[in-house]
């Protein structure tokens, strides 16, 4: 079991920067894919990106490649995610997910075991 719980949402100006952490407790942090989603009211949990164990294959929705950054720190069992240039089409509540089995299908929400409980970022425009 592992439970995670995201930090760091807030209020920002387009163009701003926020940075989201997401803290793990359990067993086994250091081997599960780490991934943040993100949902907006009335649509699905969209994928954002994903970071595997030793953070040597990232992945990146299209909307956020270049601007977003995940990273993840095993011995503190924290994964990041670095949020720049940011755009009213951000706004969303930002989830932090764990997959144990490394499924193919990296950027469905299904596949992930355990979420957090969601930190809210607005971008103002």
């Amino acid at each position: 079991q592992v439970q995670l719980v995201e930090s760091g949402g807030g209020l920002v100006q387009a163009g701003g920067s926020l940075s989201l952490s997401c803290a793990a407790s359990g067993r086994a942090f250091n081997v599960y894919r780490m991934a943040w989603f993100r949902q907006t009211a009335g649509k699905e949990r969209e994928f954002v990106a994903a970071i595997n164990w030793s953070s040597s294959t990232t992945y990146y929705a299209n909307s956020v490649k270049g601007r977003f950054t995940i990273s993840r720190d095993n011995a503190k069992n924290t994964v990041y995610l670095q949020m720049n240039s940011l755009k009213p089409e951000d706004t969303a509540v930002y989830y932090c997910a764990a997959d144990q089995h490394y499924s193919l299908t990296y950027a469905l929400f299904s596949v992930y075991d355990y979420w957090g409980q969601g930190t809210q970022v607005i971008v103002s425009s």
